[in-house]
């Protein structure tokens, strides 16, 4: 061989093995690994993570379902004696219900929806379609037909209330009916709510069945109910372009609530009195709804009074109810405007107790989401919480104690500032209790009597435990279940890496996670990808453990870094943290490079020539609205479902943070404005009936795109709701894209990974 062809010889293999670890991303292999971390396979990798109690009666024991990985099995735990056991003889059971329900059980993965241990010395089982009643001394079950529960019934089964011809009717148990009213109209309708589209679409017509909308008293002497004015209220049409069964297309025309729309949806509020049938109109006039279905007041438990909390068009005020039924007077015992807005989503807990004579109602009028103690009569009220962290929840009232027990975050200093803790305080304000120390996020569930409770404790890199505590000072009763991720570490799977970085100002603290592939090697340099979701309703990194989350392990497993943050705009901090996205829904992703560009100066592996962004509904907004705004730093963006114009979407969530009337920045803040922007790549997915967010966004994006003259991809999901983005057409698509234009590689075919 001369000198020249060695050289050359030598140059061919160099490239080779340069290339070689380039191209070992993005390969059939990786994406058979990615297809492990996906939906309901990866579901099945993490067991006893997520034990829900169901207590029995109004006591403190309960049973649970204990799912292992080759086995199911149902205990049953005794606080009081500090009992954990079988709930019953799995094998003797399995062998009676193969005989009553006649299919075959089998005793290490019983097959029951529910159980109800009430009843002395019988358990009544729930399969499907069946019920069995079995009696524990011989282990004997007799099966019968569920009983659907039927729409409008009251409670002690004598009357159930029902629509007919938009009018109200009632039918006593002998099957005799009475006519209520006799003035409804298609669009003024008594006891129907508004229809939601897919309602339509199942049913395959424009008038679907829709069941009643009524809700009677505990004791079943009066049902509450409304009357649903639709009369000038905003249509849009879904046209279902692939129907099932025929040809051509199929359209509905829908009540769909604009913030652009100066007519609402209305609802008058009734009450009708069972002994005389009466019709009782409540004060205050019709309220405004701002979505599909109705909204009825709720009953206190002894009947007496009926309550509901509601907002004002805008949602500049939020106001708190209380209605005699039998007069239908109402007592306005709160009405609070909100600077500039008075956020529902974070701030709407409204909890009556003791039959509605007290009230615990959230505000962010100290700057931080704080719970004020409300005496109903008199409308005195004093703080119950105080400082610079956040209530969450309300989990329960104990009037005898005159405590409250509520869930907040950040108050704990040391610690992420979105993990919740459980605390106990006094109704009259003072020192919140701590009851659960550990560093974690805790998910609980009180007995019905306040005073055990059930914890689940976890972070996004730390296996779930669950513990029987104590309501008195949270104490350990004893450890229920701990989590076992066996199945998920043999695929090399390793917990996302948490982060801390600094807003804009140099101060404000944001916090993130990353993921990255099981086989990750640090000496390399990966793409990165973003998954975004700033809705302002929310904070939306996982704080929990879930082994799997979303689509980001996946994502990851392909050969890219995945990146996710809670930025300034987000919720669960102060006011002031969520108030940067009001009237400026793009304003959410505004500080994003700035993060990932701090975080990306202490990970070399990741290579900021290369960055991508996906996200789903107003995370679809967010994919867009980035590469729009920042194309020289987003290169490639994938955008599903997405809000792209406030004007088109739900008035229920745009005009809580984009304010009413839709002013001249609900133009600004559309996607489409930014249309002539685009340098990078854009994928822009839609079902076509979506019935949350109107494929229109997405198509009044693309005619601004096609204006601007900007190449783009899109794809129309025929027969999609909303949910289209777990479509796994799409899923497999979203990997292609981001294999194809970030990693610069051809993207395997189907057929060589889906095996």
């Amino acid at each position: 061989m001369t000198a020249s062809l060695r050289l050359l010889h030598a140059a061919i293999h160099a490239l080779v093995v340069i290339a070689a670890p380039l191209h070992a991303q993005g390969t059939a292999e990786d994406y058979r690994r990615a297809r492990q971390f996906v939906g309901a396979a990866g579901d099945t990798l993490v067991v006893g993570g997520n034990l829900v109690p169901r207590w029995i009666g109004q006591t403190d024991r309960f049973w649970y379902r204990r799912d292992q990985i080759q086995t199911r099995e149902f205990v049953l735990v005794d606080p009081a004696r500090r009992v954990r056991v079988a709930a019953f003889d799995h094998e003797r059971l399995a062998t009676a219900l193969t005989a009553a329900v006649e299919r075959s059980f089998k005793a290490d993965s019983l097959e029951i929806e529910d159980l109800d241990f009430t009843h002395q010395d019988t358990l009544v089982v729930t399969v499907r379609d069946r019920i069995a009643r079995c009696t524990l001394s011989d282990y004997r079950c007799i099966a019968s037909p569920r009983q659907q529960p039927v729409p409008g019934r009251s409670p002690d089964g004598m009357w159930t209330a029902f629509v007919r011809d938009y009018n109200l009717f009632v039918r006593d148990s002998a099957g005799t009916e009475r006519q209520l009213t006799t003035d409804g109209t298609r669009d003024y309708a008594y006891a129907t709510p508004v229809i939601n589209p897919a309602l339509m679409i199942q049913q395959a017509t424009a008038t679907p069945t829709t069941g009643v909308i009524v809700s009677w008293s505990p004791d079943s002497r009066r049902f509450a109910t409304i009357r649903m004015d639709i009369r000038g209220a905003g249509r849009l049409t879904m046209t279902q372009f692939a129907p099932q069964g025929q040809v051509k297309p199929r359209s509905y025309e829908y009540v769909y609530p604009l913030a652009v729309d100066s007519v609402l949806p209305r609802e008058d509020l009734l009450v009708f009195d069972v002994d005389t049938w009466n019709r009782v109109d409540l004060q205050g006039g019709a309220i405004n709804h701002y979505y599909y279905g109705a909204t009825l007041p709720t009953w206190t438990r002894d009947g007496q009074r009926l309550t509901l909390t509601t907002p004002e068009r805008g949602y500049a005020k939020q106001s708190f109810y209380v209605w005699d039924p039998g007069t239908g007077t109402r007592r306005d015992v709160v009405e609070e405007k909100g600077e500039p807005y008075f956020d529902v989503y974070g701030s709407g807990i409204s909890v009556p107790f003791n039959n509605a004579s007290g009230l615990l109602w959230a505000s962010q009028r100290s700057g931080w989401n704080h719970l004020y103690h409300y005496d109903v009569a008199s409308g005195q009220h004093n703080p119950v919480t105080q400082g610079e962290w956040v209530v969450r929840n309300v989990v329960a009232v104990d009037s005898a104690r005159r405590t409250a027990y509520v869930t907040g975050s950040g108050r704990d200093t040391g610690r992420d500032p979105y993990l919740t803790h459980l605390y106990a305080v006094p109704l009259s304000g003072g020192e919140p209790t701590l009851l659960t120390p550990e560093l974690a996020d805790h998910q609980v569930f009180f007995s019905p009597t306040n005073r055990f409770f059930v914890d689940t404790y976890s972070r996004i890199d730390q296996l779930p435990v669950t513990v029987l505590r104590r309501v008195d000072d949270g104490t350990v009763v004893m450890e229920l279940e701990r989590a076992d991720i066996s199945r998920l570490t043999a695929l090399g799977w390793r917990p996302p890496e948490t982060f801390e970085a600094l807003a804009e100002d140099g101060k404000t603290k944001v916090y993130g996670a990353i993921w990255k592939p099981t086989n990750f090697d640090s000496s390399k340099r990966y793409p990165v990808i973003e998954q975004v979701y700033t809705g302002p309703h929310g904070f939306f990194v996982p704080k929990r453990f879930t082994g799997h989350r979303g689509h980001q392990s996946a994502i990851a497993e392909l050969g890219f870094i995945v990146i996710m943050m809670d930025a300034p705009g987000t919720a669960g901090r102060s006011r002031a943290f969520h108030d940067v996205s009001y009237k400026n829904l793009g304003g959410g992703v505004s500080q994003h490079p700035h993060i990932i560009r701090q975080v990306a100066a202490t990970r070399p592996y990741m290579d900021l020539t290369r960055v991508g962004i996906y996200g789903h509904s107003a995370g679809g907004y967010d994919a867009a609205r980035a590469i729009l705004m920042f194309p020289d730093f987003y290169k490639v963006s994938v955008s599903s479902a997405g809000d792209h114009d406030a004007r088109l979407d739900k008035a229920v969530w745009n005009e809580q943070w984009m304010g009413w009337p839709a002013g001249e920045h609900y133009a600004q803040q559309s996607n489409a404005s930014l249309a002539g922007n685009l340098s990078g790549k854009l994928l822009l997915m839609h079902g076509d009936v979506d019935d949350n967010v109107p494929i229109a966004n997405t198509m009044r994006l693309v005619d601004a795109l096609i204006k601007a003259d900007k190449d783009f991809d899109v794809i129309i999901m025929p027969g999609q709701n909303h949910g289209s983005g777990g479509s796994p057409y799409f899923i497999r698509r979203r990997w292609d894209y981001f294999v194809e234009h970030l990693l610069g590689l051809e993207p395997p075919p189907p057929a060589e990974w889906r095996r």
